[in-house]
Formats: structure tokens, C-alpha cells, sequence
């Protein structure tokens, strides 16, 4: 319900971008804020208030993350509640109705350069997995290192782990950026599925 109608930007792009669906109350912060855009919010974990962590399943490494970054595809929820793409969730570990802290962020670098591992080689083998890459990345306004964020293409689900996030205009590492509206270069380091089997020929 929360995917915008067809011929939107963001269409079909729910699960694969960096958006989340917000109460009106942060509509009228962000007008009070003459906030640029893109507009980010940074959801957190509370400590003592969020419950445990999800228990990943042994297929995935819990990334310990306490927060992460996004933009909002709408204003839509009902008081007091968000919706997280799922890699969000599993980004911090977090249950359904988990309680967390949402603030908007202004303060997010601009981003320089992004090193991506993909999961499967199979992506980097495509003849214009470049050019892939740079389109799916528009649905993101922002990225969180030490994420795994999906994109989709010729009707295939691919995971790829932000590695190593720089700002602009010195390249400094840092753990959150934007991306959106900026000139950033973007990597790929050896595929996660090529790591595995080095590991289990040794």
C-alpha cells in the first residue's frame, strides 16, 4: 500500500531504495527546518528500549548496526508508527513494532565514492553492470556503510554490502553519505560468493 502509483519515480521501488513511509508530523518539521533536499531521517536503535536483536538465520551476518539513514517516500503512517524497507530492518536487527528514535538528519556529507561488494558474481558478469548500477542507485538518497541494500534487475533480486563510504571533497571515510544529486564514483570489491569458495578450497 505504500508503493507510489505507476509513472512515480519510486514505483516498484519499496524494497530497493532507501525510502520509508513516515507520520505527517515530520511534514511539518521539514517545513519548519527549510530542510534541503533530499530530505534524511536517521532511524535508531534506543538502548534499553528497543528490544534485543533478531536472531539472524545462519545464511546472514548480523551487521550491529544502532542506526542507519533514509529518505521518506511518504507521509502516510498513522501516528507514532514507520515502515522500513526490509533490508533496513535487518540492518538493525529489529522486531515488527520495535520502538526506535526517528529524527530528521542535515548534517549528512555529500558523497565521493562508494565501494559496493556484490553477493553473487553473477551480477558483475552482466555486460552493462556499470550503467546497472548507476540507474538502481538513484533510488537511494543515501547510504549507511555496513549495509546490504538490493536492487533489482531482469527480474532478479541482488544484495550488495556498502563496504567503504567517502565524502566530498576530501574523501574522508565515513559511515553515513548522500548520494542523491552528487558525483559519486562507484566500485565493486571480489564478490561475496567468490570469498566463500576461496575459503573452502583452502
Amino acid at each position: 500500500q505504500f508503493d507510489p502509483p505507476p509513472g512515480m519515480f519510486s514505483h516498484g521501488h519499496v524494497q530497493t531504495g532507501d525510502k520509508m513511509s513516515l507520520p505527517k508530523d515530520f511534514w511539518g518539521c521539514i517545513t519548519k527546518s527549510n530542510a534541503e533536499v533530499p530530505w534524511l531521517f536517521e532511524v535508531s536503535r534506543i538502548e534499553g528500549v528497543t528490544s534485543e536483536r533478531f536472531e539472524m538465520p545462519r545464511s546472514m551476518e548480523d551487521p550491529l548496526l544502532n542506526k542507519v539513514v533514509g529518505g521518506a517516500i511518504d507521509f502516510r503512517s498513522p501516528p507514532n508508527y514507520i515502515f522500513l524497507p526490509r533490508w533496513m530492518m535487518i540492518a538493525l536487527a529489529l522486531h515488527p513494532r520495535d520502538v526506535v528514535e526517528v529524527r530528521q538528519v542535515m548534517d549528512i556529507p555529500a558523497g565521493s565514492a562508494v565501494r559496493l561488494r556484490p553477493h553473487k558474481t553473477e551480477f558483475v558478469n552482466i555486460n552493462n553492470h556499470q550503467a546497472v548500477l548507476e540507474t538502481e542507485l538513484k533510488h537511494y538518497s543515501s547510504l549507511t556503510a555496513g549495509t546490504t541494500i538490493p536492487f533489482d534487475y531482469n527480474g532478479k533480486r541482488y544484495y550488495f554490502d556498502v563496504v567503504d563510504l567517502r565524502s566530498a571533497p576530501r574523501g574522508e571515510k565515513v559511515p553515513m553519505a548522500k548520494v542523491q544529486d552528487c558525483d559519486i564514483a562507484a566500485e565493486f570489491v571480489r564478490a561475496k560468493d567468490q570469498m566463500t569458495k576461496k575459503k573452502n578450497n583452502r
